[in-house]
């Protein structure tokens, strides 16, 4: 009985959560395309704020909290973020808790209504992966026009969401982009799985850990051992945390 109850609390809370998220993402994917014309210290802050409010909505009524270690690694210019992908949450965090920034996705996420609409008007580095190894060119060329422009380029290596435990080779394009324009690496481990599972509705309370690494600088590396250091690190700090749980 009393898990019963439990569990229907999980179901409300996360209900209430969904329905906010969806009416805001409807609300900020329009401002995002309003002010787009604004300067990008304008229209930045104002389009991720999307980000900020369901992150705090989602302390607030599902009761997921987060904490940050490692900060004094961020670097002072501008670089490449490698993260663990394990959950939606770490694509919202991520937004504030490290420098302005850019993705790379999936090139179909563009068209998708709404979402697609706000990561369009934030310049993100859209990937065809059916085009195999022009797919890595494009990223190239993209990801160092934002590099340069002063956006942190924040790369998920895995490709994809994977659940707590599981493991997916890193592939090796952003530690290509490091390597070919000489950015340095930055890796961030988390563990937001455990309270926004993937393909889940159901969000649970508890602290999620965010962890930003030792910057990995490339000069004298080859990209493979530029991506092995930094999956080396991530794997190493997402086992600890999970050991936590």
């Amino acid at each position: 009985m009393v898990n019963s109850i439990k569990d229907i609390g999980l179901f409300l809370r996360s209900l209430v959560f969904s329905i906010i998220f969806l009416m805001s993402l409807v609300f900020f994917s329009l401002l995002s395309i309003i002010v787009r014309p604004l300067p990008e210290r304008i229209h930045y802050p104002l389009v991720t704020a999307w980000a900020r409010l369901n992150i705090w909505v989602l302390k607030v009524v599902c009761g997921v909290k987060y904490q940050v270690e490692g900060t004094e690694h961020l670097p002072q210019g501008t670089a490449i973020a490698l993260v663990n992908h394990q959950s939606t949450w770490e694509t919202m965090a991520l937004t504030f808790i490290l420098p302005p920034q850019v993705w790379v996705l999936k090139k179909e996420l563009l068209r998708l209504p709404f979402f697609g609409w706000g990561a369009t008007t934030l310049k993100a580095i859209a990937i065809d992966r059916r085009a195999g190894r022009n797919a890595v060119e494009q990223m190239i060329e993209q990801g160092r026009n934002r590099l340069k422009s002063g956006k942190w380029v924040v790369i998920f290596p895995e490709g994809t969401r994977v659940a707590p435990g599981e493991k997916r080779r890193f592939k090796l394009g952003g530690a290509i982009l490091s390597a070919q324009t000489g950015y340095p690496v930055v890796p961030v481990a988390h563990n937001a799985g455990k309270a926004w599972p993937r393909q889940q509705f159901i969000k649970r309370p508890g602290l999620i850990t965010v962890r930003i690494g030792p910057v990995i600088k490339p000069e004298g590396l080859e990209a493979a051992q530029i991506n092995q250091q930094a999956e080396a690190w991530i794997r190493a700090q997402v086992e600890q945390l999970e050991a936590q749980d």
